[in-house]
């Protein structure tokens, strides 16, 4: 089984990626792990003429075709967002709108972090997802605490503080070990 751990942020001194790092070594596990940083496909604003689901003659740019081609290679995926403006960041918004059918039929994952807990970035993720025929597991992972605070550079947990974060630890698991049977169940009646 092959997962993606998707860091959803591009910006300055962002600290979605320690929490994608922290997502990335409990999914490691269960499963073959990647991470995928958007700092490393950087893309233009989706200026295609039309969708890409419907374009049977589509030519994307070199720069997309990387990205769609790295996205395919995967059986699940974990996305981990930060809460921009009640909505997920710009740039992960953006890397889904080129898809087309590269996560069809496939699990998403999702971490949400901010002041709500990344709970609108995960809704908005929820109607999103679906339109690129993703499936999103039952569970998500909504992360409140100011991550730095509680998560190291490494992606570790700070010392003292694994009592306050058992919760999430939990969630995390059980978020991981469905998000492993759904890619299982679905590449079975994909083949």
């Amino acid at each position: 089984m092959k997962i993606a751990v998707v860091i959803g942020s591009v910006r300055e001194g962002r600290v979605t990626d320690r929490l994608a790092k922290w997502v990335t070594d409990e999914a490691e596990k269960l499963a073959d792990v990647e991470t995928i940083d958007l700092k490393d496909y950087p893309m233009p604003f989706m200026d295609e003429p039309i969708s890409p689901r419907y374009n049977p003659n589509r030519s994307p740019k070199p720069e997309v075709k990387k990205w769609l081609d790295k996205i395919a290679e995967f059986d699940g995926y974990v996305f981990v967002t930060p809460e921009y403006n009640r909505t997920t960041s710009g740039v992960l918004k953006n890397a889904i709108d080129y898809l087309d059918f590269q996560m069809e039929k496939k699990p998403v994952a999702l971490v949400g972090h901010g002041s709500s807990g990344g709970a609108q970035a995960i809704a908005s993720l929820r109607m999103a997802l679906p339109g690129v025929g993703a499936v999103t597991v039952p569970q998500a992972l909504f992360f409140t605490d100011r991550i730095g605070e509680v998560i190291d550079e490494n992606g570790m947990v700070k010392e003292g503080l694994n009592e306050a974060t058992s919760g999430q630890q939990n969630t995390l698991k059980a978020q991981l070990e469905t998000l492993i049977w759904y890619a299982g169940a679905l590449k079975g009646a994909r083949e």
